[in-house]
């Protein structure tokens, strides 16, 4: 009866149960789920760490500076190493320094003669053609033109991660300059990081590091990392993640329980440590009924998403039941799962499935894989049986019908206008009879029928209000996924086997958001039949949504503005208000890429597409829409075997060649870390200087000053700010100090290698309200000399004068992301302990984490309740029988006397503190 979720949780308990980190009492209590839900906190092991190289650098440097540590104190340093397997991206150190590519700046950006798009291609897949590539600098020549070759037919070419085309040929093409140099200048400024990365690879056991140009971290996580079950010498157990991107949930669509965590909370991980959770409610989404055959993956994703947030599941974890779920491809799965922040749900667990095994086979899973993974989960009851009768029992339950999904489009004139496309054309009626405004065009009555003939290519044709003129398949935004623009495609391609057109005056076009979306049309064998209806590739780049449209006939402009028509244009754009595409085109309509298609051929938006045909086809028969839209199972199995499996091998060969500045990137392989004293990335921290082989009873605070007086919702920013670091800085004044000019600062998050920064960077939030100062900045006052200082200068001139340091601060301190340097800084500023009414709970356990006491006003008082100026001295004595949530006394220089709590939930916690923190508690296990 345990939802799929909890059952992992409880199997990592039962396999970690060690009497100390994870006790039997936990293992127990997550078996009690249903009464103990939301009472109890539990720990969690997780089987694997993912990390972005800013959030990465930290936690590495940390480690490289414990083996330094170690082998000081007398132990073996090649035992330091990650606890868990953990794999690092480096995808945020690329920077734009260049843009505008030479193919988006040639004036041929579609390549060959310049001359208009014949009307019907062939059907078969082009071949490749001899052509000059005259004016397609983004070409020059090389895509292969002029060569024999073979056709593209369907699943024939193979997609790559970022794929730089010949949009004529559909050839790959050199990289364009200007990847090439933004990717020398992100290797340029990053070199002393990328170094460090690369010696971490050689020396630690555990550590995976994907070089720069291969992929984003959430990505690489979910098409190359997930294992779903992990293979131990031969030890199985679930696949499970937490990383320090917000995209870590989306792994979650394929039945790996995984959620975004901070700095520090991934770095206890790698330490051996466990998270430590509220036992989470669990909140059951069941999918019933079946998808509307003209809804799409988009449709779906939204409306789920919205039915989510109304459902108040912040701080839960939602889990998907019930018949629907299967209808669900991964693709579909996973965009849910990712929208976690959205809805504020901690996650959303899909459990694996047959639809599951279909994908993993497809992503590169051999045989022999996918029949343990399959035979582990059902004998562990961790696999979705789709016909058991039985459901898991949840904390509460929200349905939604699929049914009840049905496909919208937005319009005439405002993108959140949503017309349901089975309200279309009574809705569009509605607008001729409006007043002018935001939907009404204010048409007489008599006027509404009205019909303008125009001869057009030596046919005759009738122009009435609602014609479509203008239909743009553009894939940019919310219609970059796959299975919308392959549902065009394949809409297509039955449209014209079934000899449908599309009247010739229709501005038609094909706009790809990336020459990948043309390759896997391409592969798909979709392209040409699009290329039939008239939707040729037109280059890449944003066009219609911004009225880059050519000029329409002039026989058809002319018969719009004789008869006052309401011409209307779709588009699978953003941007629909009025004359944004043509100044007589007065209603446009936002839909998905196969709808647009639909709308060209019918003609027009007043259409029932459930009553009235699109047209006649070759055969004399009426044509409806649902004759030639594709299903849901076409578009998964095109989808898998067409993408899926290229963009797999293709990611699969760069992770296992790496790249060639990578590769050719020089780096240490001693087994300490040379550290350069002249870096300004890369320093060893101080986190270690007291290591000693037994820990230290925890040492009163006596006759501490306030370092800073601040009020409520202070968040992790105000603490450790991460965007640029300001001219006037202490961090500045130290890079100046250095040789650095403020070109060459970079960022905070960039320098979070280096605690020499950091340090200065803590409370260097110009937003900062210290009590003391009374307007917002980063500056404290230094008591003894009474001088205003930046927080860094003060605090430093109390470390020299052996003063120890405490903040005291209002309701929900260290709101906001997690952050590590957020406790780290000021460890490093010499805080001791913070005195706050309230804290935000992963904040408060990362003060532990780090060594910093957090403790808390008792109900009711504060600083203003006690008196309390915040320039007096604090005493606090810390008993050697601490216990979580004791009592203790704070005596003042004033003779003031009052009691606080010390918050600390648990025995672990005592312990880390005792030991000086999570770091310096696993360091001691080496010696």
């Amino acid at each position: 009866t345990l939802p799929y979720s909890i059952r992992v949780l409880f199997e990592s308990s039962v396999r970690n149960c060690d009497g100390f980190l994870v006790k039997e009492t936990d293992a127990m209590n997550i078996l009690d789920w249903k009464t103990k839900q939301s009472r109890v906190e539990v720990p969690f092991c997780p089987a694997r760490v993912v990390l972005q190289d800013f959030t990465g650098i930290p936690a590495m440097v940390d480690f490289a500076a414990m083996r330094e540590a170690v082998r000081n104190a007398g132990g073996d340093p090649v035992k330091v190493n990650p606890a868990c397997p953990t794999d690092l991206t480096v995808d945020h150190s690329l920077q734009i320094d260049f843009s505008k590519c030479a193919i988006q700046n040639a004036p041929n950006p579609g390549g060959g003669e310049q001359k208009p798009p014949a009307r019907l291609s062939p059907l078969k897949p082009p071949l490749r053609k001899p052509h000059p590539c005259r004016g397609h600098s983004g070409c020059r020549g090389s895509c292969g033109a002029g060569e024999a070759g073979s056709s593209l037919g369907p699943f024939s070419a193979q997609i790559e991660n970022t794929p730089i085309l010949c949009p004529f040929h559909l050839q790959p093409v050199p990289e364009p300059e200007t990847v090439l140099k933004n990717q020398e200048m992100e290797f340029g400024r990053n070199r002393e990081r990328l170094q460090f990365f690369k010696w971490s690879s050689k020396v630690f056991e555990n550590i995976s590091i994907i070089p720069p140009e291969t992929g984003m971290a959430h990505q690489v996580n979910l098409e190359y990392l997930s294992r779903v079950v992990f293979d131990m010498k031969n030890f199985l157990h679930p696949d499970s993640v937490v990383g320090t991107d917000s995209h870590t949930t989306m792994v979650n669509g394929l039945g790996i329980l995984g959620w975004g965590v901070g700095g520090i909370e991934t770095e206890a991980v790698m330490l051996g440590m466990p998270l430590m959770l509220t036992l989470p409610e669990v909140v059951g989404c069941k999918l019933t009924g079946t998808v509307s055959p003209f809804a799409t993956s988009i449709d779906i994703v939204l409306s789920i998403t919205k039915h989510l947030r109304q459902a108040d599941v912040a701080g839960k974890f939602v889990e998907f039941f019930g018949s629907g779920v299967s209808q669900l491809s991964i693709a579909d799965r996973t965009t849910i799962a990712n929208m976690c922040p959205e809805y504020g749900a901690i996650l959303s667990f899909f459990p694996v499935d047959n639809v599951t095994l279909k994908h993993l086979k497809h992503a590169g899973f051999d045989k022999a894989k996918l029949e343990v993974t399959e035979a582990y989960l059902k004998a562990v009851k961790l696999f979705r049986n789709e016909s058991s009768s039985r459901e898991p029992e949840y904390s509460q339950v929200v349905q939604v019908s699929l049914s009840s999904i049905i496909p919208y489009v937005s319009g005439p004139k405002r993108s959140q206008d949503r017309v349901a496309v089975n309200n279309m054309k009574s809705d569009f009626q509605a607008c001729l009879n409006e007043k002018s405004g935001v939907k009404g065009f204010q048409i007489a009555a008599e006027k509404q029928n009205d019909v303008v003939p125009v001869q057009y290519e030596g046919n005759e044709y009738k122009l009435s209000h609602g014609c479509v003129v203008i239909a743009a398949v553009i894939s940019c935004t919310n219609n970059c996924n796959p299975s919308v623009m392959l549902a065009a495609g394949l809409l297509a391609k039955k449209a014209v086997e079934a000899g449908l057109v599309v009247k010739p005056y229709i501005r038609t076009s094909l706009s790809p958001g990336s020459g990948m979306v043309t390759h896997y049309l391409s592969s798909s064998g979709v392209l040409p039949y699009l290329s039939k209806l008239g939707f040729e590739v037109v280059g890449y780049g944003c066009s219609t949504c911004v009225g880059n449209t050519a000029p329409l006939p002039e026989a058809i402009r002319n018969a719009i503005k004789q008869g006052d028509i309401i011409a209307c244009g779709v588009l699978s754009g953003t941007k629909n208000f009025e004359g944004c595409l043509c100044d007589c085109v007065r209603a446009n309509y936002l839909a998905s890429p196969p709808l647009v298609v639909a709308y060209a051929i019918a003609g027009t938006v007043q259409i029932d597409f459930d009553t009235e045909p699109l047209g006649t086809g070759s055969n004399g028969k009426s044509i409806y829409l649902r004759d030639i839209w594709p299903t849901r199972q076409e578009l998964h199995t095109v989808e898998e075997e067409c993408v899926i499996s290229s963009m797999f091998k293709e990611l699969k060969e760069k992770m296992e060649k790496g790249n060639k500045r990578w590769n050719l990137l020089e780096a240490p392989e001693s087994t300490l870390f040379p550290w350069d004293l002249k870096s300004t990335y890369i320093r060893c921290p101080s986190f270690f200087d007291k290591l000693t082989k037994e820990a230290v009873p925890p040492q009163a605070i006596e006759n501490a000053h306030v370092l800073l007086f601040l009020g409520d919702s202070v968040t992790t920013d105000h603490i450790s700010p991460a965007g640029s670091i300001a001219r006037s800085s202490a961090a500045a004044k130290y890079l100046t100090s250095k040789g650095l000019t403020p070109r060459e600062f970079n960022s905070y998050g960039a320098r979070r290698g280096n605690d020499a920064v950091m340090t200065r960077g803590t409370f260097a939030n110009i937003k900062l309200l210290n009590k003391f100062i009374g307007k917002p900045a980063p500056k404290t006052v230094h008591f003894p000399s009474g001088q205003t200082l930046d927080v860094f200068e003060a605090a430093e001139l109390y470390q020299k004068e052996g003063i120890p340091v405490i903040i005291l601060a209002g309701k929900k301190y260290g709101l906001g992301s997690s952050r590590d340097w957020a406790a780290k800084g000021p460890f490093l500023l010499g805080v001791k302990a913070v005195l706050a009414e309230s804290y935000e709970k992963v904040h408060r356990s990362q003060l532990i984490g780090i060594g910093i006491a957090p403790l808390q006003f008792r109900p009711g008082e504060n600083p203003s309740t006690l008196g309390l100026t915040g320039r007096e001295q604090f005493s606090i004595l810390f008993p050697p029988d601490l216990s979580p949530r004791m009592t203790l006394d704070i005596k003042t220089s004033t003779g003031k006397v009052f009691s606080v709590i010390a918050l600390f939930e648990n025995n672990l916690e005592i312990t880390l503190y005792k030991n000086g923190g999570s770091l310096n508690f696993v360091a001691r296990r080496f010696l």
